[in-house]
């Protein structure tokens, strides 16, 4: 079964070159992504994603309406 799992993440420059992408699902399990540019440091997160909630879960989620 697919599911979309939606993941806030922050997303640094390395002084020295390259980029870095990080998320955390839940505390304590966090994913890093990282690249030659933003859109491969992205990329290479959600890899790092699929494979952490492959060993972890999917993460339990709340949607909230805000009026």
């Amino acid at each position: 079964m697919s599911r979309v799992v939606t993941v806030h993440y922050t997303f640094e420059e390395d002084p020295e070159g390259g980029f870095c992408a990080s998320a955390s699902l839940r505390p304590g399990s966090i994913a890093v992504g990282e690249g030659e540019t933003r859109e491969e440091a992205v990329d290479d997160l959600r890899a790092a994603l699929a494979a952490l909630i492959e060993v972890t879960g999917v993460p339990d989620e709340l949607a909230v309406e805000v009026a």
